[in-house]
């Protein structure tokens, strides 16, 4: 017997992410998981535990359905004719380098768009022919979670975290989930009318807010701003995080601040390479920043905002960079999420249904007025993690890119080592692998002015 179907309504956010997207804009985040063989593990049972520790994970069971009331809302609907087979797939890398094939595959994958109507979800298990390392790439729309949840959604493919939750449903027992409606008691309304009113008030201060960071004055021509393709390249850097706290040491600061300075740097360094003249002012990067908080409900859908940062693409010195990254940040931090551009994916968040059904359009347009790159960092699980026994060695993640932006940076930390995962359109930035490349040139150059030039980096 089936359980009856649970209902939730999109949060105004993720409503908003679902109308932004377009073929030529997939809104997706992705994650190219990279494992070490395990003997006796082959692809098949690879395959095996990916489908079956998905369909055990609940919310990969939902699809977006239409209602009927609010006017332009949408919900999420339990999939009764989920088939976990549609979304997850094995591909094969000929290339001999299986890492630079892997990578160039899962950039082919990430330009496709997920089905609308199929839970919004994909996993491709990427294997080499020789039966050596392999790679999982997932991918999830941005409206069914945040960065943060991502990562708690796509965990539960891992032994570690499977075990545990295997362990806790079968304590509990199977129950099933009484459906929720998308109507209102009408004991609520009065209580949900006074916080629309407190709402207006606040998406009006968020907006003047928006507004007033807004630009007229937009960054120069450059492969940042070139029109969208729909096209996309990944490329994978590596960085070591021991050095990182060394540096945070010695300067002071954050390791975010020490990355942003980091991304600043490697653009400075790839667009001198390319033969560019560096811009008169610098570019701007979207650094998000999560509204969730530490012992809060789970809330399922996305709870961000964000900080708009300066990249100090000008300044020659790395120490000078890092300076002004730390500046600006203490700068974002004292005023908090609810000021400057960023803001608008709390702006979005008061708004009702029908404005992002009939807003989206402009909304993806005015991506470019706001920002030039988006710089985010993703939280990773400390301890080690494995999939059928086989050792995550790496996990580089993927953020989706904006209309008319051509460049996004992903990172995250875990084994010791920083991941730093870029998207970028394959047209506007065929060699992303030589930006990539700088950001290991500039972590290397950064660590040995804090070092001294006798100490050098882990590689």
């Amino acid at each position: 017997m089936r359980p009856p179907l649970s209902t939730e309504l999109l949060a105004p956010l993720d409503l908003a992410f679902w109308h932004l997207e377009s073929d030529a804009h997939p809104m997706h985040l992705g994650a190219l998981a990279v494992f070490a063989p395990a003997p006796g593990v082959g692809p098949e049972r690879i395959l095996d535990l990916l489908g079956s520790r998905a369909a055990a994970i609940p919310r990969l069971r939902m699809v977006v359905r239409d209602v009927l009331l609010p006017v332009g809302g949408k919900a999420w609907t339990v999939d009764k004719d989920f088939d976990v087979h549609r979304h997850v797939e094995r591909v094969v890398v000929a290339d001999g380098d299986f890492m630079a094939g892997a990578t160039r595959l899962a950039g082919e994958l990430m330009e496709r768009p997920l089905g609308r109507g199929l839970p919004p979800w994909r996993m491709y298990l990427i294997c080499g022919a020789d039966g050596g390392p392999f790679a999982v790439l997932v991918k999830l729309h941005h409206a069914l979670a945040d960065g943060m949840r991502a990562v708690a959604i796509g965990a539960g493919i891992f032994d570690e975290i499977a075990a545990v939750t295997s362990a806790r449903t079968t304590a509990r027992g199977r129950t099933a989930v009484p459906p929720r409606s998308w109507l209102p008691d009408p004991r609520e309304m009065a209580g949900m009318a006074l916080g629309r009113i407190g709402e207006v008030g606040r998406a009006l201060g968020v907006g003047a807010s928006v507004v007033r960071a807004g630009r007229l004055d937009l960054w120069g021509p450059s492969a940042l701003t070139a029109p969208s393709s729909g096209t996309r390249r990944l490329a994978t850097a590596d960085l070591d995080a021991g050095d990182l706290q060394r540096i945070r040491r010695a300067e002071g600061g954050t390791a975010n601040d020490i990355l942003l300075a980091v991304v600043a740097g490697a653009l400075r360094r790839w667009m001198t390479e390319r033969g560019e003249s560096l811009p008169a002012a610098d570019p701007r990067a979207l650094v998000p920043v999560s509204r969730r908080r530490p012992g809060g409900a789970a809330a399922s859908g996305n709870r961000l905002s964000a900080y708009l940062l300066g990249l100090p693409v000008t300044a020659a010195d790395p120490r000078s960079r890092l300076r002004a990254v730390r500046t600006a940040m203490d700068r974002n931090k004292a005023a908090g999420p609810l000021k400057g551009a960023g803001a608008v994916a709390v702006l979005a968040d008061q708004l009702p249904p029908l404005a992002h059904r009939f807003g989206a359009p402009l909304a993806a347009n005015a991506a470019r007025v706001l920002f030039d790159v988006l710089v985010t960092s993703v939280p990773l699980p400390r301890s080690a993690l494995s999939l059928g026994g086989c050792p995550l060695t790496a996990l580089y993640p993927m953020a989706p890119l904006a209309r008319g932006q051509s460049l996004a940076v992903a990172l995250s930390t875990y084994g010791g080592r920083v991941h730093v995962g870029l998207v970028a359109d394959g047209k506007a930035l065929p060699d992303l692998d030589r930006l990539a490349a700088a950001v290991e040139d500039e972590f290397t150059e950064l660590y040995a002015l804090v070092a001294g030039p006798d100490r050098a980096p882990v590689s």
